[in-house]
């Protein structure tokens, strides 16, 4: 379900590793852990994790602008507690939410390779099996909602990516989406925190509060 701390199945990343490891002495440089209770009935599917984000704070979408947005609308919308920070200790606590990324090794230039992101597939998939409760994905970008539709064996076409969508799955699940949270959807008003509120509160809908 995790990578090892020195996975070896990308040599591109893993000389990127340590390469930020000489770079970035204080940061994680390693495969980063997902972040909440396997008990969640919500699991957040990133991209990658970003290079002076979660691969320095050891924390999916913490340490750069990518996790604003996500963060802000999880407490907004009753999936976490406490106060983000943009640090691993900031004490945040995620309620029936987990976050995480389908490839655990930041990438150089935040750019995947196929080969990369096919090696890191199965760590996604026994983690999705390790989730019980598990009712909602939710998609942050393209390559996650494609990955999430592969490992259960569906055709991308038959479920396109479109910001705010909801798609029901053959098993049940449902697969939401939202554009990346990323700073350049930010900054050019691809995604607004009105969209990303939007998403949330379909995915509340989808999912009342635990009693």
């Amino acid at each position: 379900m995790m990578p090892a701390s020195d996975c070896a199945l990308c040599p591109r990343l893993v000389g990127y590793r340590a390469a930020n490891r000489i770079a970035i002495p204080h940061g994680f440089n390693a495969p980063v852990p997902s972040f909440g209770p396997l008990a969640a009935r919500l699991l957040v599917v990133g991209q990658a994790p970003g290079v002076n984000g979660a691969n320095t704070t050891g924390r999916p979408f913490t340490g750069d602008v990518a996790g604003r947005l996500l963060y802000a609308g999880l407490l907004a919308a009753g999936f976490a507690s406490g106060t983000f920070a943009e640090r691993a200790d900031d004490g945040l606590t995620l309620l029936d939410a987990r976050v995480t990324n389908a490839v655990r090794c930041a990438p150089p230039q935040h750019k995947l390779e196929s080969a990369e992101i096919h090696n890191c597939r199965p760590f996604l998939a026994e983690e999705i099996a390790a989730m019980p409760n598990l009712r909602v994905f939710l998609a942050i970008g393209r390559e996650p909602h494609e990955g999430i539709l592969r490992i259960f064996g569906l055709k991308t076409a038959a479920h396109k990516f479109a910001h705010g969508a909801l798609h029901t799955m053959p098993n049940g699940l449902v697969l939401a989406d939202s554009f990346h949270t990323s700073q350049y959807n930010v900054n050019t008003g691809r995604l607004t925190a009105a969209m990303f509120t939007e998403v949330m509160q379909n995915i509340r809908t989808l999912l009342p509060p635990l009693r």
